[in-house]
């Protein structure tokens, strides 16, 4: 089998001519560099690097000159940077506990959404956010975090407060207790995980259904079927503004909960 490549994403069309839908084995491409070494990389891995140096850089070029009266560049960054501050931060956490936390929930934000969008950047044609280890990571990064907080907070007295909540009667501790434990120390990193995973792999899965369909009506099944191509196509480009905007949301959904997660920690009584 032969793959063609669109501009905008992978497309699966045999050298028969056969349409083929996309399937789960795009997440898991071939090693690029030090195949069967502990440091292989596959092209989902060297997109993450490039993304990385790309946040990185954007944001050095940003703040590298303070200025009082910003420039463009200065302006967005702490446009972004303030609106992670004031509408998830010092509003969820309070003033105080919010200027802690900030530098760590827009570097999450940042992240998240550099990660996200490149499932619609022509060349990358993925978002890498959809193979579980950075999910699953970010999700630690919460989970390390919110433990954190509460022990700073409650001392050991956090889990009691978690595992044994106030006001409860002592019997019904049999039954509160479990689903207190598997709630707040199990569900919450892996709700965190496969939240964005699945939404970025179902993104990603439509995407290339849609301009594979167009590829193969245009160039491979040929007639009627090429009237099909611009529906298909269409489509594409609608579900391409709808990626972009899940990629935003779930950046932003995904830094929430961290911070709503927090302030559960922090809380005096749970």
């Amino acid at each position: 089998m032969t793959h063609a490549l669109t501009p905008l994403t992978t497309s699966f069309v045999a050298a028969d001519g056969e349409f083929h839908a996309p399937s789960i084995s795009e997440f898991f491409p071939d090693a690029v560099f030090f195949a069967g070494t502990p440091f292989e990389l596959n092209r989902i891995g060297l997109i993450r690097i490039v993304v990385a140096i790309a946040i990185v850089l954007v944001l050095w070029l940003g703040t590298r000159k303070l200025k009082l009266v910003p420039g463009r560049g200065q302006s967005l960054l702490e446009l972004l940077y303030d609106f992670i501050r004031v509408n998830i931060a010092e509003d969820m956490l309070g003033k105080k506990d919010g200027q802690r936390f900030v530098p760590l929930l827009f570097t999450i934000f940042v992240v998240t959404l550099g990660f996200n969008i490149t499932g619609i950047i022509p060349g990358f044609n993925i978002a890498v956010s959809s193979t579980i280890g950075f999910p699953l990571v970010l999700a630690v990064v919460a989970y390390i975090v919110f433990i954190y907080a509460g022990i700073k907070k409650n001392g050991l007295g956090y889990f009691k407060a978690a595992l044994f909540p106030a006001g409860v009667p002592k019997l019904m501790y049999v039954l509160v207790t479990p689903i207190e434990f598997l709630s707040t120390f199990i569900i919450r990193p892996v709700s965190l995980t496969l939240r964005l995973l699945m939404n970025m792999v179902a993104g990603h899965l439509i995407l290339v259904l849609c301009f594979s369909a167009t590829w193969f009506f245009l160039f491979s099944a040929g007639g009627l079927f090429t009237l099909i191509a611009p529906v298909t196509f269409a489509f594409g480009f609608a579900f391409t503004l709808f990626e972009l905007l899940v990629a935003v949301l779930q950046a932003y959904i995904f830094t929430l909960l961290t911070t709503a997660y927090i302030q559960s920690s922090l809380a005096e009584e749970h």
